[in-house]
């Protein structure tokens, strides 16, 4: 694969084109970086006003990231820059009240506009209900909830392309099904060890809906070996997923690439998957990052990571399972 391979991919059937790796900004919160500028977010916006495309031009955000201030450390760097440069994608996701929880209808439209006035976009290109599995399916789907307000402000013209984001891969199908939404964010249910979203994929392509694909590492289990896999998916890693990893790694060694890249390929390389959120903590894990993409990994090797991989029950959901 090459550089100009990794470029840009269509966002659903008319959406804009998007960088097949998406800056996250999840873990941005001013007690971590202060209230200055975000080196890899200032890094990679220059890169873009230079004319590179071969930095990730396409920016994932949402309301309560770093308590709120993800979004303004992005709407301060396009306002240094005048507005949002050309190429540039910025996605964004309706929260709950912090304190009571609310997705109500009223609750979302002020999510879009604390959203729009912290990054000073008129518009967001793409816009996605955040974590709805803190609700019950009627109440997201009520006459006063979070599904109408969405597709409200898509008919509206509020909002570009309308997308669903949370964690069970069921619950996520259920949503995709409808036929109401353009994209959808997974986040540790395709990886090289769970392939718990893999009927998700199939169904959104299907449907021409965007996947946008999260934490494809398992929260750093497999771009940290050789280190002991102690956690996958912020939870304790079981023996058997702990020796699949190590498997994985060093068949990895053996054929001369790291775990990390083959990690962040499997979801790269997948015509199913339309870009591939990676951490941008700093310049350096960005540009780590764009290069585990690139980095050559033996087409014989796929094969062998295929059959490491653990038996489904040791994946965050068995296939066939439902929500709720």
């Amino acid at each position: 694969m090459t550089a100009s391979d990794a470029a840009q991919r269509a966002l659903g059937t008319s959406g804009p084109a998007v960088s097949r790796l998406c800056l996250g900004t999840s873990s941005w919160s001013t007690a971590r970086f202060g209230a200055g500028p975000i080196e890899a977010l200032e890094w990679t916006l220059d890169r873009v006003a230079a004319g590179d495309r071969t930095v990730p031009t396409f920016i994932d955000t949402s309301n309560e990231y770093g308590g709120d201030a993800s979004e303004r450390f992005i709407g301060d760097a396009l306002r240094r820059r005048g507005g949002l440069p050309e190429g540039v994608v910025i996605q964004s996701k309706l929260d709950r009240d912090r304190e009571s929880g609310s997705f109500s209808f009223n609750r979302m439209y002020t999510s879009l506009l604390e959203s729009t006035a912290k990054l000073g976009l008129a518009k967001l290109p793409l816009l996605y209900l955040h974590d709805p599995e803190h609700i019950s399916w009627d109440d997201a789907f009520a006459t006063d909830g979070p599904v109408r307000a969405l597709v409200e402000m898509k008919e509206r013209g509020l909002v570009g392309a309308i997308g669903i984001s949370g964690g069970p891969a069921p619950m996520l199908l259920r949503y995709v099904e409808t036929g109401l939404f353009d994209a959808v964010i997974t986040h540790n249910r395709y990886t090289l060890v769970d392939r718990s979203a893999g009927g998700l994929l199939d169904e959104s392509a299907a449907r021409g809906v965007s996947v946008v694909n999260a934490a494809v590492y398992g929260g750093g289990a497999l771009a940290r070996w050789p280190a002991p896999a102690e956690k996958y998916a912020y939870r304790p890693a079981s023996p058997v997923m702990a020796a699949s990893i190590k498997a994985m790694g060093e068949a990895c060694e053996r054929a001369g690439t790291s775990l990390a890249a083959a990690a962040l390929q499997f979801s790269t390389r997948d015509a199913r998957v339309t870009s591939t959120i990676v951490g941008g903590n700093s310049m350096a894990q960005v540009q780590e990052a764009m290069a585990a993409d690139i980095e050559a990994v033996p087409d014989e090797l796929w094969a062998e990571l295929e059959s490491l991989v653990p038996p489904s029950d040791e994946w965050r959901e068995a296939p066939g399972s439902s929500w709720p």
